[in-house]
């Protein structure tokens, strides 16, 4: 499992625009390198990002060989109810994460 960090507001008032930011640890292999025995290493990207508002997909990113590795996104988002948010991260050879958060909203 990869490690993610995630930083947004744990409150916000209804209607106001949070910042969210993420950052998955994963090498990115483009699949172009050679390794140590000379043979290509194969590849291993994280092809998409989404996020979800409490069912509500409301941010993804398709990623290609050409991102760096240690990918960061940033966006923004309007806090509309108290909820969570669900980080989901896609990629080769079967890999996906997930990662969630709670938003509250403040009267």
């Amino acid at each position: 499992m990869a490690r993610a960090l995630v930083h947004m507001p744990k409150t916000a008032k209804a209607g106001e625009v949070i910042e969210i930011r993420a950052l998955i640890a994963h090498p990115m292999e483009s699949g172009y390198r050679p390794g140590a025995d000379g043979k290509t290493v194969p590849q291993d990207i994280i092809r998409q990002f989404t996020c979800s508002y409490d069912g509500e997909q409301v941010f993804a990113a398709e990623l290609h060989p050409a991102i760096s590795a240690n990918p960061y996104i940033a966006f923004f988002t309007v806090a509309v109810k108290t909820g969570t948010l669900e980080f989901t991260w896609a990629g080769d050879n079967g890999f996906t994460q997930t990662e969630r958060m709670a938003l509250t909203i403040l009267p």
